[in-house]
């Protein structure tokens, strides 16, 4: 299922990989977090699914089907597939298969670094992308490289993350403005395309927040960078609470709409931010991003939610994408996870 109708009916949409993966992992975490819910019926058949429909013959996965599992897009993407290393790591860590999936993942990984490293480490973002290096699929391998890194064996794991950690702070930052942003040429110059000029606040915070995940004593630059990360996006990024969708390379707005997910990284970075440096200016943000994340989900049908919201406080009627179920179970988690917050974060952590 790619997306929910305004009334909580599925709709007949092409199918993107990334979905299936996601959804796997955020079933698992809900498990974890105490939903009682068949949560290893889910995941296992999900899993099934992504390999039965998108799994081409050489291993990698496809990134559209249709609707009745048709195949519309047969190219494939690092950004899909750093999902189902994550997808994977959930699935080992719910079904206690540990030593399995790990097996497939590193299977996997071995595939996409011989299709897709290259010379300096870095990654190209898939099939037809040139050799752009895009800092999104490096963003979410690293969350990947975290997930396996904690409960898998593989040494290999740990040192990805170490690696991407520091190729974000390296490479992906603009020394000028601090910001991370999108695309680079294989010199790492900033990509002549739009994605080169493009600045996302829900990026940075997303960044921040795996960064201070990587955090240590002996790198403080790495703290100090992720949490300049957090810096950029509240003074340039946010605007009537709310972290916008888009700036340009100069930090001014070019998109003001405000998607639901940036809202969830900036609550997730924040209370990290918190809890690691006790600064209650975090637990501030983390409580503005709280407050304004539940009035995306304040729907007439429970369990949808609008995807995004305009600068004058409406709301677009849309379909409430699947995809975004991830993000607001990462909120959740994090919530769960808070040491010290008040006001609304407080009240929605209550019950875990």
């Amino acid at each position: 299922m790619e997306a929910l109708d305004a009334g909580g009916k599925p709709l007949a949409l092409p199918r993107r990989v990334r979905v299936q993966p996601r959804q796997a992992y955020s079933f698992a975490r809900a498990a974890a977090l105490g939903w009682r819910g068949d949560a290893p019926a889910i995941v296992r058949a999900g899993l099934d699914y992504l390999v039965a429909r998108y799994q081409r013959p050489d291993g990698l996965y496809r990134t559209l089907i249709t609707a009745d599992d048709g195949v519309l897009d047969d190219s494939a993407w690092l950004y899909d597939h750093a999902f189902v290393l994550l997808g994977y790591s959930a699935a080992a860590a719910l079904l206690d298969e540990r030593g399995a999936y790990e097996a497939r993942a590193l299977e996997l990984l071995g595939r996409i670094e011989r299709t897709w490293r290259r010379d300096d480490g870095a990654f190209v973002s898939g099939e037809g992308a040139g050799e752009a290096r895009d800092a999104n699929p490096h963003m979410h391998l690293l969350e990947a490289s975290l997930a396996w890194a904690a409960i898998g064996r593989d040494p290999g794991w740990a040192e990805r993350a170490e690696f991407i950690a520091t190729l974000a702070l390296e490479r992906f930052t603009d020394p000028r403005t601090g910001a991370l942003t999108e695309s680079f040429t294989p010199d790492w110059k900033p990509a002549p395309t739009d994605a080169g000029r493009r600045v996302e606040p829900g990026h940075q915070y997303e960044w921040a927040w795996l960064l201070l995940r990587c955090d240590r004593t002996d790198r403080p630059e790495r703290r100090a960078g992720a949490l300049h990360l957090i810096d950029v996006a509240e003074r340039a990024g946010v605007h009537g609470g709310l972290a916008v969708n888009a700036l340009d390379s100069a930090l001014e707005v070019r998109d003001p709409n405000a998607r639901l997910w940036p809202q969830t990284e900036r609550l997730k970075a924040a209370l990290l931010a918190e809890s690691l440096t006790g600064l209650p200016r975090y637990a501030t943000i983390a409580a503005s991003a709280a407050s304004e994340l539940m009035k995306y989900l304040d729907t007439d049908v429970p369990g949808v939610w609008f995807d995004e919201r305009l600068p004058d406080g409406q709301f677009r009627i849309t379909p409430a994408p699947a995809s975004t179920l991830y993000h607001l179970i990462g909120a959740v988690e994090a919530l769960c996870r808070g040491r010290r917050v008040a006001g609304p974060v407080a009240g929605a952590s209550r019950g875990c």
